[in-house]
Parts: C-alpha cells; sequence; structure tokens
C-alpha cells in the first residue's frame, strides 16, 4: 500500500512539474548566443543541448507518457518509442535542412492536440464515443512527424552556419533520443510500481484526464499566442 501511494504521488509530482514548465520551455540564454554564433561542426555541443531541450520538453514527454501508459512489455515499449523517434527524427532533419518554415504556434498547438489524443484513447473515449479504434502506431508515427518539425521550428528561430550544420543535427537529433530515454526510464519506473496495485485502473483515469487537461492547456496558449501575434 505505501509503495502504491508513493508510486501515484510521483507520478502526479512528475506530470505537474512538466506542466508547470510549459512557459518556460524552449532556449535559453546562453544556449541562443551558441546557437546564434556558432561556425563549423559542433556534435557535442548539439547533442547535449538536444538532451536537455528533451528533457525539459514538456509537450512531447506528455505525449510520451500517455503512449506508453498502458505498454506493459518492453518490446512494445520499443516498438512504439521506434514509431516516434522515426517520425520527430525525419521531419526535424527535413525541416531545418529544406528550410521548411512552419509557424510556430500552429505546429505546437498540433502537438498539444496530440496529447488531447492520447488521453481521451487511453480513457476509451474513441471506443465508447465512436465505437471504433484508431490505428495507435500510425498515430503515433504522424504525430511523431508534427512533433519533429516543433523541434525543427525552434531551431529555424536561429540562423545556423550551413557547414557542419547535418553533422550538427545528427548530433542534436542523437540527444534528443538521450533526454528521451532518460525521461521516459523515470516514468516506466514509477508506472512499473503503480502497475503492482489493484488502484492502478482508478489512478489511471485521473492521470490521463490530467493529460487531457494539460494538452487543452497548451492548446489554448498556443492558440491565444497565434491570434495575438
Amino acid at each position: 500500500m505505501y509503495l502504491n501511494k508513493l508510486a501515484a504521488i510521483l507520478l502526479f509530482l512528475t506530470l505537474c512539474s512538466i506542466g508547470n514548465s510549459c512557459f518556460a520551455h524552449g532556449v535559453d540564454g546562453d544556449t541562443q548566443a551558441f546557437l546564434s554564433g556558432n561556425e563549423g561542426v559542433a556534435f557535442g555541443p548539439f547533442l547535449y543541448i538536444g538532451a536537455k531541450h528533451m528533457i525539459t520538453g514538456y509537450d512531447h514527454l506528455l505525449f510520451l507518457v500517455g503512449v506508453i501508459f498502458f505498454l506493459y512489455r518492453p518490446k512494445e515499449v520499443l516498438l512504439y518509442v521506434s514509431f516516434f523517434t522515426i517520425g520527430h527524427s525525419s521531419t526535424l532533419l527535413l525541416g531545418v535542412m529544406a528550410n521548411i518554415s512552419i509557424n510556430a504556434f500552429l505546429i505546437d498547438a498540433i502537438i498539444a492536440l496530440s496529447i488531447v489524443y492520447k488521453g481521451f484513447d487511453n480513457l476509451g473515449g474513441f471506443k465508447r464515443f465512436f465505437e471504433a479504434q484508431p490505428n495507435t502506431r500510425a498515430a503515433v508515427l504522424i504525430f511523431g512527424l508534427f512533433h519533429g518539425f516543433g523541434l525543427a521550428s525552434k531551431l529555424q528561430e536561429f540562423k545556423f552556419d550551413k557547414e557542419g550544420l547535418f553533422t550538427n543535427l545528427i548530433g542534436f537529433n542523437i540527444g534528443v533520443e538521450i533526454g528521451q530515454f532518460i525521461a521516459l526510464a523515470f516514468v516506466l519506473i514509477i508506472i512499473s510500481l503503480w502497475r503492482r496495485y489493484p488502484s492502478f485502473m482508478k489512478f489511471s483515469t485521473l492521470t490521463n484526464t490530467m493529460l487531457m487537461a494539460a494538452g487543452f492547456m497548451l492548446l489554448g496558449y498556443q492558440l491565444t499566442g497565434y491570434f495575438i501575434s
């Protein structure tokens, strides 16, 4: 019982800490200065920046929490995270290398909707209200594409030196995966402890409702930014 309560509290605090950082999410001053002034290959620094960005990337992490919430086997977790990784890695590289410009507020609004979608899906909303179940793997891949464009839009705010750009982006991408792995490992430990107790299903409803609420909050924030910018 004690571990059950502890797991619930830790996951709740994790979600709250992610949500509370949402308005601070972005690139700090030192990182901005480095990205704006960098010339040539800087694989290591870009790897570090990618990892740090993902660990503080509340929107990406909230979506992934929803994705892995009801995955019990490591093979399933790896499969779904791989779909997400393929999606966001592809559009991150494509967006920056091909200079595909998408309004940051709009792409972040779509990312917010992905969080709402996953919380709704985990609550059985599609089966209950529409008597249908979307292909979850395809959905993770498609939303991964949008998440990648979201990362690309952040990077496109800086005027990169073209020399070594591809190598630097590979470093950033690997850093994103490292940050993603660290964050998900922490969440998986909490969820795995929680699943051992009968109250998991009860608290899963609360957690996924919180995911939806966070998604709607972020959606409103991004749309407000779009209309007033």
